[in-house]
């Protein structure tokens, strides 16, 4: 889940939910849960890495639009490593796959974007772990809910169609460039 949660796909909170029910659930495996949430997001973030690199600037700016893209580039300027902290507590929808996507396509250094990721979602996790042990109960029961069921229904089908809609914007460019060296041809 990690993994999908920190590539191109839309699964805001996915994580986080996760998390909480397993450590709400079964508190003795807090740490196991926490580093392995840490670890598939930083997984998630090596293959946006991978893509945004080979992307580059043009790239990654048809994709979030040139406006964004400037805003994002201005706003993290020379502090790529507070930019990457911000993104990793700030809760949706917080930009966090554009940012680290941005970084990317500026040649941020690989490790430490990886090592900046791995140790603030740790620190996101670790809390929202903790949080889940001591209000364990209560989530516990408001996950058996019908409501949050069927909420949660609705928010897996919005994050496929979320994610249909990313994956398009971001296989899009490259279409793009296709048709134009075909008609230039």
């Amino acid at each position: 889940m990690g993994v999908l949660d920190s590539s191109i796909l839309f699964l805001p909170f996915g994580n986080d939910l996760l998390v909480v029910a397993l450590v709400a659930r079964h508190h003795q495996g807090y740490f196991l849960y926490v580093v392995s949430a840490a670890c598939g997001s930083t997984l998630g973030v090596l293959l946006l890495d991978l893509l945004s690199r080979r992307l580059g600037e043009e790239g990654i700016e048809k994709v979030a639009g040139k406006r964004r893209f400037e805003y994002l580039k201005h706003k993290i300027g020379q502090r790529g490593f507070v930019a990457i902290l911000v993104a990793c507590l700030a809760p949706p929808p917080f930009p966090f796959s554009m940012v680290i996507a941005i970084l990317c396509a500026l040649d941020y250094p690989r490790l430490r974007l990886l090592a900046g990721v791995a140790l603030s979602r740790a620190a996101r996790f670790f809390i929202l772990g903790y949080l889940a042990i001591l209000f364990g109960r209560a989530i516990l029961r408001v996950f058996a809910s019908s409501a949050f069921k069927w909420t949660m229904a609705g928010f897996i089908v919005l994050c496929i169609v979320g994610s249909v809609f990313s994956v398009l914007n971001w296989v899009k460019p490259g279409r793009r460039d296709r048709r134009r060296v075909a008609e230039a041809t």
